[in-house]
């Protein structure tokens, strides 16, 4: 890759990293009863994982934990 792509796939996995823990958050809000908490839970996962493509679609392997 290049430098370029390289910052850009960095950047990517904040991103990622950052969705990541806004869903988790929701998904913490959602266990307390707030429905609305529920939706923005799913549409951060599916933005999380259309960045994780974007990852890969430049070489790069999205960060794994668990």
């Amino acid at each position: 890759m290049t430098d370029a792509t390289d910052d850009i796939t960095e950047q990517l996995r904040a991103i990622e990293d950052r969705l990541r823990d806004l869903a988790f958050d929701r998904l913490r809000d959602a266990a307390a009863g707030d429905e609305d908490a529920k939706q923005a839970e799913k549409r951060l996962q599916q933005a999380r994982r259309a960045v994780e493509r974007a990852i890969r679609a430049l070489g790069g392997q999205p960060d794994t934990w668990g």
